[in-house]
């Protein structure tokens, strides 16, 4: 069978590219998105190892299968309420590229949502201006009716030490 024969008139073409997926979950009532393509692994919640005078959002480090990876708590990076870890509770393990080399971190968040397919047009910027929390997000996504907070993970990943 050629490949004439193969595409007939009611095989869809995918025609517009133009879109990215993205991981979402929920925290403290909103849901948020990351970019697929950075997520290496969903793991349940399990204690950290504690590393001192580290920002209190860092809850420790896991070792994961040799690798040594830094657990954030989203809700704490955001300035949230406190949590509380529960069977739902997970830690998403991201490695995303930086300017001196690869980041691998994971982040605490409270419940895995969806993954969307999201067509880049439809993201729009926040304008939040100055407001602190504004740097990570990568912009706002209205999904099924729903809003939908992308984040920008490279700002999200730097450590206040990794800022000069």
């Amino acid at each position: 069978m050629s490949a004439d024969e193969l595409l007939d008139e009611e095989t869809p073409v995918l025609e517009d590219l133009d879109t990215e997926q993205y991981l979402t979950f929920i925290m403290d009532g909103e849901e948020y998105g990351v970019d697929i393509l950075a997520v290496q692994e969903i793991r349940g919640w399990e204690s950290a190892t504690p590393i001192p005078n580290s920002p209190d959002y860092i809850k420790g480090v896991i070792n994961l299968r040799g690798t040594i990876v830094p657990i954030m708590d989203l809700r704490g990076r955001f300035n949230l309420a406190d949590p509380e870890y529960g069977p739902e509770t997970v830690v998403i393990v991201l490695k995303v590229e930086m300017d001196k080399g690869h980041r691998t971190m994971g982040i605490i968040v409270d419940a895995i949502s969806e993954v969307y397919d999201v067509p880049i047009e439809d993201i729009k910027r926040t304008g939040f201006g100055d407001n602190c929390n504004a740097i990570f997000i990568k912009g706002l996504v209205t999904v099924n009716k729903h809003m939908v907070i992308l984040l920008e993970l490279r700002k999200l990943l730097t450590l206040e030490d990794d800022q000069d």
